[in-house]
């Protein structure tokens, strides 16, 4: 049996810490022999915070009574020796949970009041309002107490009609999808709104994000969920009863809420669950696992994927199994199985994203410090030939060489009146393009939707705005491109002209694409769409539920335009710095050969020192490129080694420190 979920986490983990800890010794090594501008400080910077800080988030969906709940404390915290998550019979989880782990905060379950939707905050907005929630502390070391707390995510409240019409848990269109009423006529909906555990567990600690949903009202009732949380989920698994197959409500749940979750097919997976029910002592294994078989056919071609992303599982059985070390039972229940497949489509998917992102500033870091290097190596070049050509001359040729190396200088500096202003027009696009993806250019985008949705009734001609306004984004986007096309041209010009002029080396930046954006757009604009249909028309005439949906949507496209227009600053800060680090290296140039020819004047032996000191610096950056390289090509190559791999030589730990 392969390493279990856990086991390829934390090995996952692994790997992620000691990538960081070698970034964070490849960014000691530059600064240590001064090659670290604010470029590439700030590129090395970002990719070790993404690398350190990066999140798992597992969605576990289903609907009520399916086993979610059993299923995360079997796959997660069966260590515990006992159930997390609450698990008995009926509805358990009654609000949205997500389970993660926070250094600098308590160990602590934090509660959000169902009231809290009858604000105009979004749930996004309530995240940072501490005094909203009701805290209760975990002792990490009593399972017990954590299960008992953790339990309140059940709890219900009971209100009016009109209490529950106004929260989004009565539709008087859809009465077949309200809750029950009691002998006073009142209803019980959920007491609270979202629960956000933080505890010390190793997984949580490694990085892992466990996001329980309950079922399909209260998922459709809360659209910032649906739209926000669970498509940004990095795998989803949808559980299923394995007697009952695919129901009508979980059919809408899919199809409403997951059939477009993410493009990755291995990172979406359905859970037959209670497989043991079918377990039946008059019928033949052989019997049983063709039912079973039958049963897995027959709910992957209702949900429209392959039978391979539909796994047989016993929940219960796998958490009996793992606390009581009976691999026989683990076996049969299927679960090792499913954390296989996990493992796979999530630290594969995670892995490759990693890096590619490493791989992209790692060539940036690269080419930017051999930038710099070679433009030591040529003013090294240059005193080389500068100073052997003194060899036997008198003191009034050297005094002549110190004249014209201090005109040159004074020449040099008219080329910073020439930045400044090439510094002035590029801030000045760059500000246009920025003011495009703004949040107020982007709230006045959204204004004729938001009005469309908060018209009383039914919303007539929504569905167009709909489209005209997610055209209007693309457009922005796309505006955004041609603006930073036309930047790039400008500094490529720019470039080659003080390249020509003052013997830069600047290289002109690639062209950046906000090709991913545009995706994001198309992504965020499908997983809308759903409430837009014929079949929720009927939830859109009520004011707060389309208020909730119109901020779920300002959110997650404000997050799309942040992450552009932070894209667009590192990429300008990029092209910008290689104008300072040459400028900074030619004035220390300068200011050398100045003091070069000082010294032959000073001293008759000064000469051939400083000939000695150049061919030394020579070797010494010689010796740098090739460290250079090395460090390089070895966080590059890192990713593709497997953690732990003891042939994974460690240039780091043996680097000589030149």
């Amino acid at each position: 049996m392969g390493p279990s979920f856990n086991q390829q986490f934390e090995q996952h983990d692994a790997w992620r810490r000691d990538f960081a800890r070698r970034l964070r010794q490849l960014a000691g090594w530059l600064s240590s022999h001064d090659l670290m501008d604010e470029s590439v400080r700030e590129r090395m910077e970002r990719l070790e915070a993404q690398v350190r800080t990066d999140k798992i988030m597992v969605a576990f969906v289903a609907e009520f009574s399916r086993g979610k709940s059993e299923l995360i404390n079997a796959v997660f915290f069966a260590s515990y020796g006992r159930r997390i998550m609450p698990a008995s019979a009926g509805r358990t989880t009654m609000c949205p949970t997500e389970l993660g782990y926070d250094a600098g905060q308590a160990a602590s379950l934090r509660l959000l009041p169902i009231d809290t939707r009858l604000s105009s905050r979004g749930l996004a907005d309530w995240r940072s309002v501490r005094d909203a929630w009701e805290e209760i502390p975990l002792d990490v070391h009593d399972g017990a107490q954590i299960a008992a707390a953790i339990a309140k995510v059940a709890e219900v409240s009971p209100v009016s009609v009109d209490q529950a019409r106004a929260l989004g848990f009565w539709h008087d269109e859809l009465p077949q999808e309200n809750p029950p009423q009691n002998a006073d006529g009142m209803v019980e909906v959920p007491k609270w709104r979202h629960a956000l555990i933080n505890l010390p567990h190793p997984l949580l600690q490694h990085g892992l994000v466990i996001l329980d949903t309950p079922g399909l009202n209260a998922i459709g009732a809360e659209p910032e969920l649906t739209v926000n949380l669970i498509p940004q989920a990095h795998a989803v698994v949808f559980i299923l009863a394995a007697d009952a197959g695919v129901t009508r409500s979980d059919l809408a749940i899919w199809r409403e809420h997951l059939a477009d979750t993410t493009d990755n097919a291995a990172a979406r997976l359905v859970v037959l669950n209670k497989i043991d029910t079918l377990w039946d002592t008059l019928s033949s294994a052989s019997e049983v696992q063709a039912q079973l078989q039958r049963q897995r056919h027959a709910s992957a071609e209702t949900l429209g994927i392959a039978p391979e992303q539909v796994l047989l599982v016993s929940a219960q059985k796998g958490l009996v199994a793992k606390i009581s070390c009976d691999d026989v039972m683990l076996e049969s229940s299927g679960l090792p199985e499913l954390e296989d497949a996990l493992a796979e489509g999530i630290m594969g998917q995670r892995q490759n994203i990693l890096r590619s992102a490493i791989g992209a500033a790692l060539t940036g870091v690269r080419s930017e410090t051999a930038r710099v290097l070679n433009i030591r190596r040529r003013d090294l070049d240059d005193q080389m030939v500068e100073l052997g050509s003194l060899r036997g001359k008198n003191a009034a040729v050297i005094s002549a060489m110190r004249q014209r190396i201090e005109q040159e200088r004074d020449e040099f500096g008219q080329c910073a009146a020439k930045i400044q202003a090439v510094r002035a027009v590029h801030l000045k696009l760059l500000r246009d393009i920025f003011d495009r993806l703004s949040a107020r250019a982007l709230k006045a985008a959204l204004a004729g939707l938001v009005q469309a949705l908060r018209q009383k009734g039914l919303k007539l001609g929504v569905k167009k705005q709909y489209a005209d306004t997610f055209d209007q984004l693309r457009r922005v986007l796309d505006e955004a491109q041609a603006n930073a096309t036309e930047v790039q041209a400008m500094l490529a010009g720019t470039f080659r002209q003080l390249n020509a002029e003052f013997g830069f080396s600047l290289q002109v930046p690639q062209p950046i694409q906000l090709d991913q954006f545009v995706l994001d757009l198309v992504r965020i604009e499908r997983s809308h769409a759903q409430y837009l249909s014929v079949g929720n028309a009927l939830k859109l005439v009520q004011s707060e539920f389309a208020e909730r949906l119109a901020r779920a949507l300002s959110t997650r496209l404000r997050a799309v335009y942040e992450s552009a227009a932070n894209d667009l600053e590192l990429w300008s800060n990029a092209a910008m710095a290689q104008l300072d680090a040459q400028l900074r290296e030619r004035r220390r140039s300068f200011s050398r050969r100045i003091d070069a020819v000082d010294r032959i004047q000073a001293a008759a032996s000064g000469l051939e020192e400083r000939i000695a000191e150049i061919e030394e610096g020579q070797q010494t950056l010689d010796g740098l490129s090739e460290r250079l390289e090395q460090l390089t090509q070895s966080l590059l190559a890192f990713p593709a080694l497997s953690a732990g791999d003891p042939q994974n030589a460690d240039p780091f730990v043996h680097a000589n420190p030149a």
